[in-house]
């Protein structure tokens, strides 16, 4: 397409799909994920806009041997309660105190999960199990694990955000589904370590990407959105 044509119904559909068809998936076949069609979707995520083109995001594509052993270092503390609290995220991807109308929503979707996998609200060894399976990728395939330079301000990591959006939807385009994952933070210098970060690097998140299991019960969760009108104000006057 032209890049000053306007778009035809069928490409404004297309991409409409692509956004409005992705959701975290929690469950993931086996099926390989060309190499080829990772580099893909990187390049066009590639294409997010970041201030005066900093372009902040540094990913590490594991797959194979390399994701199975970062999956059971990290498996392993998550099984040791003494080991697992000597763990802390480096930094706060939520808030440290929960307000309306945030913490109803994420009471909301940790619920809504739990009945479809069967979990009682007072299961709390199930429900740690099930949060254990962040560490495997939800069994996806690939593994991504994202990065930044500490140097950089507030506004790249914002750019990041843009990054990893367009990242979700090239790979709807491509039948894939992903899994963002703030899960990952926790265990930044187990991360680190494997993956020989050098000491200017953070980690920032961790992505599942790979072909969506149909048949698990837990990828028919699809979370709801605000009306517009709870987040929306047109000041025309």
């Amino acid at each position: 397409m032209n890049l000053y044509d306007k778009p035809t119904e069928a490409q404004r559909a297309a991409v409409d799909d692509a956004i409005t068809s992705r959701h975290s998936m929690r469950a993931f076949l086996p099926t390989p994920v060309p190499r080829e069609t990772v580099e893909d979707i990187l390049r066009l995520a590639a294409r997010a806009p970041s201030g005066t083109n900093t372009q902040p995001w540094q990913v590490h594509v594991l797959i194979g041997a390399a994701r199975q052993r970062l999956s059971d270092r990290i498996c392993a503390i998550h099984e040791d309660p003494a080991e697992l609290a000597r763990h802390e995220r480096e930094y706060d991807y939520y808030p440290k105190e929960w307000t309306s109308p945030y913490l109803d929503r994420r009471r909301k979707v940790g619920w809504d999960l739990y009945a479809l996998v069967g979990i009682a609200k007072t299961d709390r060894e199930a429900m740690h199990r099930q949060h254990g399976r962040n560490y495997r990728f939800f069994d996806a395939p690939v593994g991504l694990i994202f990065s930044i330079d500490r140097a950089m301000g507030q506004g790249s990591w914002l750019d990041y955000g843009m990054f990893l959006q367009n990242l979700m939807v090239a790979a709807r385009a491509r039948g894939l589904h992903t899994c963002p994952q703030a899960a990952f933070t926790q265990f930044h210098r187990v991360i680190a370590e494997e993956l020989s970060f050098k000491p200017e690097q953070m980690l920032v998140c961790g992505m599942a990407l790979g072909y969506a299991d149909p048949a698990a019960v837990e990828n028919g969760l699809v979370t709801e959105r605000a009306d517009l009108s709870e987040f929306v104000r047109f000041l025309e006057d």
